[in-house]
């Protein structure tokens, strides 16, 4: 009887669940905006979940289909969300109506993860406003020019490290994996002010908390899924995107180089110190340890991966391309001889042929593969297409800007599976078309840092090394079915080989 009971209770549940769930997925049919009919529970990630496609051509496919609506609605597995395809529209709401939309949804729960739910990306409000405020002073030019000399140790130290690896023969490079202890070298000392070494020291613990922190390989992914699409049940199942260990070490990090900074006055060029001298001037929330640690946490999982992967791509589009690798080099050279041998920050920033290269590799393959921004008062859309009605988006619904689809529209952009850096050499695209850090206020306030970076790492190692497709480079490249973020299916893999040491004199 006990049983029979229990049985019935959790079918009346399941029903019930089913109800709420499908009725939330009629939304777009009572709003008759464009949309494809969706799957309960998967909503229109059904291909993306049998991985059939990727998450953004999963997107792409919808931002093609509904071409003449100026936005259509999209259900992320039980999540509707309302994706703009109009420029026009895409400005209007990412900066002449920031207010209505100056949120993002966060990707982790505030309870189960606590000093990772205090990042940037995640705050919202007036909270949002004052750290925005206190952080920006990190990344501002003459921060970026003292930092400058710390990331290019790190570079000189990668190209070095990769050039005695394929003296005597070209070498096959795990690309991802020397990206990452680049990136965790670069993060390191210019967050933390620590010098960590990854070439040398691979099992040092920046580098293996890293990984284990975001691999995208394993279950991340559906952590992530979980807490955006089922925050409840992520909640109810204890099911955290960060293990207590990773948080314990940046926070025992962060409060160790405090203390000793504190106590023997020393300063250095990085983002902790900065937050030092900023202590004193918040007039919102206390900025204590947890808040700065979860700064400094969020910068290093966007500088471990995020950037890392964008690197990636930005080595093979040069290894596949000889042409545009030429070029570079030949500009690369030219910076060598006249300024004795070594970059410098205004050599960099002038290099328009490195600068053509980045952009369009971000345009194809771009940080954020779609911007989420979240409703927080109502706002009237205009009709998606000519026989529809303008439709008002509530506080608490979620709005996309598809960037990955944006990018690689022929509308914007002639021949948009080419890469072709030289259509970025008279300058850059639209804003509203090309979002590779997103727009308007809540634009990524790391950008210039991340450019330099890249840009750093390319003249370094294009400076000591060849770059060239191996046999297990694919070509064209297919991005991966299983992951949330975009990374190249079976791995990023060139081969390297030094560069003839008299070849930049």
């Amino acid at each position: 009887m006990v049983t029979t009971i229990l049985l019935l209770a959790v079918l009346t549940a399941c029903v019930c669940l089913y109800s709420i769930i499908k009725s939330k997925m009629k939304l777009f049919e009572k709003l008759k905006i464009p949309h494809e009919k969706p799957v309960v529970f998967l909503g229109n990630t059904a291909p993306f979940f049998f991985r059939r496609m990727s998450i953004v051509e999963n997107i792409e496919k919808l931002y093609k289909r509904f071409s003449d609506a100026r936005y259509f609605g999209f259900y992320y597995f039980t999540t509707p969300t309302f994706v703009i395809r109009d420029p026009d529209l895409i400005t209007s709401i990412a900066i002449k109506n920031f207010d209505n939309f100056c949120d993002h949804r966060n990707f982790v729960n505030e309870e189960l993860d606590p000093i990772a739910s205090k990042n940037l990306f995640g705050m919202r409000g007036d909270h949002w406003r004052e750290m925005r405020k206190l952080l920006s002073p990190a990344f501002t030019s003459s921060k970026m020019k003292m930092m400058f000399g710390l990331i290019c140790q790190c570079a000189d130290n990668f190209s070095t490290h990769m050039a005695n690896n394929s003296l005597k023969a070209a070498k096959t490079v795990n690309v991802k994996e020397e990206m990452s202890k680049y990136a965790t070298d670069v993060v390191a000392s210019c967050a933390f002010g620590v010098s960590v070494d990854s070439f040398r020291y691979p099992k040092n613990e920046f580098y293996l908390l890293g990984r284990e922190a975001m691999n995208f390989d394993g279950f991340l992914s559906l952590k992530f899924l979980l807490n955006t699409n089922f925050p409840k049940f992520a909640k109810m199942f204890r099911i955290r995107v960060f293990s207590k260990k990773v948080e314990r070490f940046f926070k025992e990090l962060v409060t160790s180089t405090v203390k000793i900074r504190d106590e023997k006055g020393i300063t250095r060029p990085d983002m902790i110190q900065l937050m030092m001298e900023n202590r004193e001037k918040s007039t919102g929330p206390e900025f204590d340890i947890d808040e700065m640690t979860a700064q400094a946490f969020v910068f290093f999982l966007g500088g471990f991966d995020t950037v890392s992967t964008v690197m990636c791509f930005l080595a093979h589009v040069v290894a596949v391309n000889p042409d545009v690798q030429r070029k570079l080099r030949a500009e690369i050279d030219k910076v060598l001889k006249e300024n004795d041998g070594k970059p410098t920050y205004e050599a960099l920033n002038s290099m328009k042929y490195l600068d053509a290269v980045v952009t369009e590799c971000m345009r194809l393959y771009p940080l954020a593969a779609f911007i989420d921004r979240l409703c927080v008062k109502n706002f009237e859309l205009p009709p998606a297409t000519p026989d529809c009605k303008p439709v008002t988006v509530k506080p608490g619904q979620t709005i996309w800007f598809p960037s990955y689809s944006l990018h690689r529209d022929p509308n914007y952009y002639p021949e948009p599976d080419k890469f072709d850096p030289d259509r970025f050499l008279n300058g850059h695209s639209d804003s509203s078309t090309y979002l590779p850090f997103g727009l308007g206020p809540r634009i990524c306030l790391g950008n210039r840092f991340a450019l330099m970076e890249m840009k750093l790492m390319l003249f370094y190692m294009l400076w000591r090394c060849d770059l060239m497709p191996d046999v297990k480079t694919k070509v064209p490249l297919v991005l991966n079915k299983t992951t949330l973020v975009m990374l190249a299916e079976g791995g990023f893999w060139l081969k390297l080989r030094a560069r003839d040491s008299t070849a930049a004199q």
